[in-house]
């Protein structure tokens, strides 16, 4: 006997249980500087008490179909942590975009350095 109890509960876009989708890439890989970093802000961040797992996760789910289908998996993330950042007072918009120009003037090479380049 089947439920009528949920036929009208909409199904948001972030939930593909049961839906098509390409295969799983099964392969390890070496993750990005940048995207060990957006996973080491997360754990500070949280560990911290900034946010929580649910408020990470809500703003991910918030953040539409378009968004999802466009940007990589820790763009998403640096953008939840980013809006929960704010949310929680760590920083707010105009203290950012001060410190994201001041990043800038540092060049597109800060930060990326290989050991090779250390060593010589």
């Amino acid at each position: 006997m089947t439920s009528d109890r949920n036929k009208d509960l909409k199904v948001r876009w972030h939930d593909m249980g049961g839906k098509t989708a390409d295969p799983i890439q099964l392969t390890e890989h070496d993750f990005e500087l940048w995207e060990k970093r957006v996973d080491a802000l997360m754990v500070l961040s949280s560990s911290k008490g900034y946010f929580t797992v649910d408020g990470l996760r809500r703003v991910l789910e918030d953040m539409g179909e378009e968004a999802y289908k466009e940007m990589a998996y820790y763009e998403r993330w640096i953008a939840s942590i980013n809006q929960n950042l704010i949310e929680s007072g760590a920083y707010n918009i105009q203290e950012l975009g001060e410190k994201m120009a001041e990043v800038a003037k540092r060049g597109e090479t800060y930060g990326d350095c290989s050991i090779e380049i250390v060593e010589q």
